[in-house]
C-alpha cells in the first residue's frame, strides 16, 4: 500500500473526484463527548441543539440517520461530582447508567423541538456478532426509519464490562454502517481531520483530504484519545475500515467547523474522505461469500437455480427440493442444485427446521404453516452471493 498523502500531495484530478456526499441517502453519524459536553461541566445543550438542527436540515432531504452518541461516562462524571474518569469498571457502569439518563433527554428535547421523534437503543458488540441478534436489531432499527424515527444509539456501557475496557463509539458506528448497510459514516470530532502528524505537536502537519480506508499506513499517523473520550484518531481509522466491508465510505470530520454537516452534505470537501476499495453491493457479497462459515444446505430445483442465476432474484421456498444440517435464522446457508454443484450462499430467514415445513411452498402460505412470517423469502438476494 502507498503511504498516505498530505492536502498538497494528492494530485489535482484526486482531488476533484471526491465522491458527491449530498447523493448519500443513508448515514450513521457519530459525535462524541469533546463535542457534546461543556469543558468538562456536563452536556451542552446548545451544542446538542446545534448538531439536532443540522440533522433535521438533512433529514428534510430525504436522507436517513441514524445517531452513535458518546457522552454518557461524562454527564455521569459531572451529576455524581467526579472531576477525574473512574478507573473502577463499576464506577464507570455507575457513570454511564446515571450520564445515559441526561443524554438521551437532551437528544428526545432537541429532536421535539422540531417534531421529530427519536428512540434510544443500546447495543453491545456482541449484539451484531451473533447473527440472530444481529438480524433483529436491524429490522428494529429499518422500522424505525420507516417510521421516520431517529434511532439514538450508544454502547450498553453499564452491563459489558468489556465495552468499557476496550469498545469505542468509533468502531460501534462502523458496525451500525455494515448492520444497515449505510452509504457513508460520519465520524466527528474536535480535530478537523486526520493529518499526517499530530498537529498539537508538529507544525508542518498536514490534513489529509482524502484515502483508502484500509491502507495500512494510515494507522501510523493516528493518535491517541483525549481526556474524556475513548476515541482517538487510531479507532476512527480502524472503524473507517470495518465501515468499507460493506461499501460505506468514512469521513472523519471536524466537529468545531462551523455547520459542519451541512457543509459537508453540500459537497464542500471538508475533513478526510476515507473510500472503500470496492462498491457497495460488490464489498457485501465479497464479505458474504468469505468470511461466514456454512451451517446448512438447501437444495433447488430448475426454476430456482436459474432465478438466481441468470435473474438475480431472491430464493423463494418452492424453490427448494430439499434442506440439509442445521441452521438458525441469521446464519450462512450454500444453495445447490440438484446435483450437489455448490452455485450460491446466503444468510437464511428461516431455521432449518421451519425452512423445512417451507420447502415447495407457496410464500403466501409462509403464515399459515408457521404462524408467522418473517420475510417472503427464504434468503433475500441483498444477503445473497452467486458462486
Amino acid at each position: 500500500m502507498a503511504a498516505p498523502c498530505s492536502a498538497a500531495d494528492i494530485p489535482h484530478s484526486l482531488q476533484t473526484e471526491r465522491p458527491r456526499l449530498s447523493a448519500s441517502r443513508r448515514v450513521v453519524i457519530k459525535i462524541g463527548s469533546a463535542l457534546l459536553t461543556n469543558d468538562g461541566q456536563g452536556l451542552d445543550l446548545l451544542a446538542i441543539q446545534g448538531w439536532v438542527d443540522q440533522l433535521v436540515a438533512l433529514k428534510n432531504q430525504g436522507v436517513e440517520l441514524i445517531l452513535v452518541t458518546s457522552g454518557s461516562v461524562a454527564e455521569g462524571m459531572v451529576r455524581l461530582g467526579w472531576s477525574e474518569r473512574p478507573k473502577s469498571i463499576h464506577q464507570l457502569q455507575a457513570a454511564a447508567a446515571v450520564g445515559q439518563m441526561g443524554l438521551v433527554q437532551a437528544w428526545e428535547s432537541a429532536f421535539k423541538q422540531h417534531g421529530i421523534h427519536s428512540a434510544q437503543i443500546l447495543l453491545t458488540h456482541d449484539d451484531l456478532s451473533n447473527r440472530k441478534r444481529y438480524l433483529n436489531a436491524r429490522s428494529a432499527l429499518q422500522t424505525l426509519l420507516d417510521l421516520g424515527v431517529v434511532p439514538i444509539i450508544n454502547e450498553n456501557d453499564t452491563v459489558v464490562t468489556d465495552e468499557i475496557r476496550f469498545g469505542d463509539n468509533d468502531t460501534l458506528g462502523a458496525l451500525v454502517a455494515n448492520l444497515l448497510e449505510a452509504d457513508t459514516l460520519v465520524l466527528l470530532t474536535d480535530q478537523p481531520g486526520l493529518f499526517s502528524a499530530d498537529p498539537r505537536k508538529d507544525p508542518h502537519a498536514e490534513l489529509i483530504q482524502q484515502g483508502r480506508a484500509h491502507d495500512p499506513a494510515l494507522l501510523a499517523v493516528a493518535g491517541d484519545g483525549g481526556a474524556l473520550g475513548r476515541g482517538g484518531m487510531f479507532t476512527k481509522v480502524r472503524a473507517a475500515g470495518l465501515a468499507a466491508r460493506s461499501g460505506a465510505r468514512t469521513v472523519i470530520l471536524g466537529g468545531r467547523t462551523e455547520l459542519a454537516l451541512r457543509r459537508l452534505f453540500a459537497d464542500e470537501p471538508l475533513g478526510t474522505l476515507l473510500l472503500p476499495d470496492e462498491e457497495p453491493i460488490t464489498a457485501r457479497k465479497r464479505w458474504l461469500a468469505g468470511h461466514l462459515q456454512e451451517k446448512g444446505t438447501l437444495v433447488l430445483d430448475a426454476g430456482a437455480v436459474r432465478a438466481l442465476q441468470k435473474e438475480g432474484k431472491s430464493l423463494l421456498p418452492v424453490g427448494v427440493r430439499e434442506v440439509r444440517g442445521r441452521f438458525l435464522r441469521g446464519e450462512l446457508v450454500v444453495c445447490t442444485n440438484e446435483q450437489g454443484q455448490p452455485l450460491a450462499k446466503g444468510l437464511v430467514n428461516y431455521s432449518a427446521e421451519e425452512a423445512r415445513l417451507l420447502a415447495g411452498q407457496s410464500s403466501q402460505q409462509i403464515e399459515e404453516l408457521l404462524g408467522y412470517i418473517e420475510a417472503p423469502e427464504l434468503i433475500h438476494r441483498d444477503n445473497l452471493v452467486v458462486i
